[in-house]
Protein backbone atom coordinates (compact mmCIF):
# COMPACT_ATOMS: atom_id res chain seq x y z
CA UNK A 1 0.00 0.00 0.00
CA UNK A 2 1.06 3.30 -0.75
CA UNK A 3 1.11 6.13 1.91
CA UNK A 4 -2.79 7.30 1.04
CA UNK A 5 -4.24 4.16 0.94
CA UNK A 6 -2.42 2.90 4.34
CA UNK A 7 -3.68 6.26 5.70
CA UNK A 8 -7.07 5.39 4.42
CA UNK A 9 -7.11 1.82 5.71
CA UNK A 10 -6.05 2.84 9.48
CA UNK A 11 -8.79 5.06 9.30
CA UNK A 12 -11.61 3.59 7.41
CA UNK A 13 -10.83 0.48 10.70
CA UNK A 14 -10.80 3.09 13.77
CA UNK A 15 -14.87 4.37 11.65
CA UNK A 16 -15.95 0.78 11.90
CA UNK A 17 -14.39 0.44 15.51
CA UNK A 18 -16.22 3.30 16.75
CA UNK A 19 -19.53 1.65 15.66
CA UNK A 20 -18.63 -1.25 17.67
CA UNK A 21 -17.55 0.79 20.80
CA UNK A 22 -21.00 2.86 20.46
CA UNK A 23 -22.62 -1.03 20.22
CA UNK A 24 -20.95 -2.24 23.24
CA UNK A 25 -21.64 0.87 25.28
CA UNK A 26 -25.42 0.37 24.97
CA UNK A 27 -25.05 -3.14 25.82
CA UNK A 28 -24.08 -2.56 29.09
CA UNK A 29 -20.39 -3.64 28.16
CA UNK A 30 -18.54 -0.95 29.31
CA UNK A 31 -14.95 -2.81 29.48
CA UNK A 32 -14.95 -3.78 26.52
CA UNK A 33 -16.51 -0.45 25.16
CA UNK A 34 -13.20 1.39 26.23
CA UNK A 35 -10.92 -1.33 24.68
CA UNK A 36 -11.92 -0.61 21.28
CA UNK A 37 -11.79 2.86 22.22
CA UNK A 38 -8.15 2.59 22.53
CA UNK A 39 -7.97 0.85 19.40
CA UNK A 40 -9.85 3.87 17.29
CA UNK A 41 -7.26 6.21 18.65
CA UNK A 42 -4.06 3.41 17.74
CA UNK A 43 -5.78 2.90 14.68
CA UNK A 44 -5.51 7.09 13.58
CA UNK A 45 -2.45 7.59 15.37
CA UNK A 46 -1.08 4.85 12.65
CA UNK A 47 -2.83 6.83 10.08
CA UNK A 48 -1.65 9.80 10.97
CA UNK A 49 2.19 8.08 11.23
CA UNK A 50 1.46 6.64 7.60
CA UNK A 51 0.51 10.23 6.13
CA UNK A 52 3.77 11.83 7.62
CA UNK A 53 6.29 8.73 7.36
CA UNK A 54 7.00 6.66 4.42
CA UNK A 55 7.58 2.67 6.71
CA UNK A 56 4.35 1.61 8.53
CA UNK A 57 4.48 2.66 12.10
CA UNK A 58 5.22 -0.29 14.88
CA UNK A 59 3.17 -2.42 16.01
CA UNK A 60 3.30 -1.08 19.34
CA UNK A 61 -0.23 0.07 21.54
CA UNK A 62 1.29 2.63 23.35
CA UNK A 63 -0.55 5.52 22.36
CA UNK A 64 1.41 8.03 23.63
CA UNK A 65 4.77 6.83 22.21
CA UNK A 66 2.72 6.28 18.80
CA UNK A 67 1.85 9.71 19.00
CA UNK A 68 5.62 10.87 19.72
CA UNK A 69 6.95 8.60 16.52
CA UNK A 70 4.49 10.11 14.77
CA UNK A 71 5.27 13.38 15.53
CA UNK A 72 2.05 14.71 16.29
CA UNK A 73 2.04 17.78 18.71
CA UNK A 74 0.27 17.03 21.83
CA UNK A 75 -0.47 19.56 24.69
CA UNK A 76 -0.52 18.21 28.68
CA UNK A 77 -3.91 17.23 28.73
CA UNK A 78 -3.89 15.33 25.35
CA UNK A 79 -0.64 13.19 26.69
CA UNK A 80 -2.12 12.46 29.78
CA UNK A 81 -5.48 11.06 27.92
CA UNK A 82 -3.34 8.74 25.84
CA UNK A 83 -1.41 7.58 28.65
CA UNK A 84 -4.84 6.77 30.53
CA UNK A 85 -6.58 5.10 27.22
CA UNK A 86 -3.85 2.97 26.82
CA UNK A 87 -4.51 1.43 30.32
CA UNK A 88 -8.02 0.17 28.86
CA UNK A 89 -5.88 -1.80 26.61
CA UNK A 90 -4.45 -3.88 29.22
CA UNK A 91 -6.69 -3.88 31.67
CA UNK A 92 -9.49 -5.11 29.57
CA UNK A 93 -7.16 -7.48 27.97
CA UNK A 94 -5.58 -9.42 30.79
CA UNK A 95 -7.20 -11.68 33.44
CA UNK A 96 -5.29 -9.85 36.70
CA UNK A 97 -6.37 -6.51 35.97
CA UNK A 98 -9.74 -7.50 34.97
CA UNK A 99 -11.17 -7.54 38.00
CA UNK A 100 -10.47 -4.32 39.00
CA UNK A 101 -11.08 -2.63 35.87
CA UNK A 102 -14.60 -3.95 35.97
CA UNK A 103 -15.19 -1.96 39.03
CA UNK A 104 -14.21 0.87 37.90
CA UNK A 105 -15.75 0.95 34.56
CA UNK A 106 -19.27 2.22 35.75
CA UNK A 107 -21.58 3.40 33.04
CA UNK A 108 -20.18 7.30 34.36
CA UNK A 109 -17.13 6.36 34.21
CA UNK A 110 -17.33 4.84 30.59
CA UNK A 111 -19.29 7.89 29.70
CA UNK A 112 -16.74 10.49 30.22
CA UNK A 113 -14.04 8.41 28.75
CA UNK A 114 -15.84 7.69 25.48
CA UNK A 115 -16.84 11.36 25.71
CA UNK A 116 -12.95 12.01 25.66
CA UNK A 117 -12.03 9.71 23.02
CA UNK A 118 -14.29 11.01 20.66
CA UNK A 119 -12.88 14.28 21.14
CA UNK A 120 -9.26 12.87 20.42
CA UNK A 121 -10.77 10.77 17.82
CA UNK A 122 -12.56 14.27 15.94
CA UNK A 123 -9.16 16.17 16.76
CA UNK A 124 -6.65 13.45 14.93
CA UNK A 125 -8.90 13.01 12.04
CA UNK A 126 -9.15 16.56 11.62
CA UNK A 127 -5.37 16.62 11.45
CA UNK A 128 -5.47 13.54 9.01
CA UNK A 129 -7.59 15.50 6.66
CA UNK A 130 -5.48 18.51 6.38
CA UNK A 131 -3.88 18.97 3.27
Amino acid sequence: MNKEELMNYWIKSADRDLKTMNHLFEKNDYTWALFIGHLIIEKLLKAYYAKNNNDHPALIHNLLRLAENAKLELDEEQKDMLVTVTTFNIRARYDDYKAEFYKTCTKKFTETWIKKIKGLRKWIKAKLLKT
